[in-house]
């Protein structure tokens, strides 16, 4: 009987208190964007993708300052003839050839590269900022919730190839020209997705608190809302880039696009298109082409992987 009295008040013994590892115990070092990198990094594909845009992005920059590289609009002549070297074969000489005029297509091609993605990261950086900002403010603000629905339902059946070849064709071909084009009405689309999203989130619990002590509607927005938005602001961001740039080959299809002397991914799709016919030169279509495929394709394929990385419920 002592024996078991004394085995019970050792297992009630109080244990002694370690301020140190009390704090260890409630520490996290869990950091939302380490996470969403390290979730996105594990998708191959979307890596891989990454590579191939950071590769293109970091050539069409540092192309121009490599040496032996030639002016893209410059006109070269066939030294026996002194006429124009019209559709030169790729060679060691230039290394994809020339086009129908004598103009160096390797040249041509990472400028019109560095135009393209400076157009459509410019386009698509106006378009995902002004539709969070108006998407915001019309599904937050009740009062302006009416009004915003009618402009929109007044503009969004304009239709935008109308009003982008329309400015194309008033204003002077140039790429301030086509990046307003592309932005007088390329922002709609994503500000009612935002307003969408903000009208799912505006009355849940910590919001209304927020509401009741008084914090600003700007505070409450930046802080509360927008975060929660992160993945699906970063997707449209990423999917808005080769819309951007697909537009920009469709006004130059239809002759609306940069004037000749400013090579762009378009530009050089049309041309292609012309020559599509004769077989020894369609690799002035398919070069063009397979850079477009690339961009398009990576940015779409990033947007998806980031959105998914994004999202806290695949974090660990």
């Amino acid at each position: 009987m002592t024996e078991t009295t004394v085995d019970d008040a050792r297992l009630f013994e109080l244990a002694e208190r370690d301020a140190d590892a009390a704090e260890r115990t409630g520490y996290s070092n869990y950091s939302y964007w380490r996470s969403t990198l390290r979730v996105f990094m594990k998708n191959r594909i979307a890596f891989a993708a990454l590579v191939i845009v950071s590769i293109l992005l970091v050539f069409t920059f540092i192309q121009p300052y490599l040496p032996g590289q030639r002016d893209p609009n410059l006109i070269h002549l066939n030294v026996e003839t002194g006429r124009q070297l019209r559709n030169a074969r790729p060679g060691t000489e230039f290394l994809l050839g020339t086009n129908s005029i004598g103009q160096d297509l390797w040249a041509r091609i990472w400028t019109g590269t560095r135009t393209s993605m400076v157009i459509g990261m410019t386009v698509a950086s106006i378009r995902v900022v002004v539709g969070i900002l108006v998407g915001s403010l019309w599904g937050y603000v009740r009062k302006t919730d009416r009004m915003m629905t009618e402009i929109y339902n007044v503009l969004a059946n304009i239709p935008t190839t109308i009003v982008m070849a329309l400015f194309a064709y008033i204003l002077r071909p140039s790429m301030q020209t086509m990046i307003i084009a592309m932005t007088v009405l390329g922002w709609l689309p994503i500000s009612r997705f935002i307003r969408n999203q903000v009208v799912i989130i505006r009355d849940r619990e910590y919001n209304l608190a927020s509401r009741c002590l008084g914090t600003p509607t700007r505070r409450i927005i930046v802080r509360n809302i927008l975060p929660y938005l992160v993945s699906v602001i970063m997707l449209q961001f990423a999917l808005a880039i080769p819309l951007v740039i697909a537009g920009e080959v469709f006004l130059s299809y239809i002759g609306l696009g940069l004037p000749l002397n400013i090579p762009s991914l378009g530009n050089l799709v049309n041309e292609g298109r012309q020559l599509m016919m004769i077989p020894s030169l369609r690799y002035q279509l398919i070069y063009p082409s397979v850079i477009l495929s690339l961009i398009t394709i990576s940015f779409y394929v990033m947007g998806n992987a980031f959105a998914d990385a994004a999202d806290p419920r695949t974090h660990v």
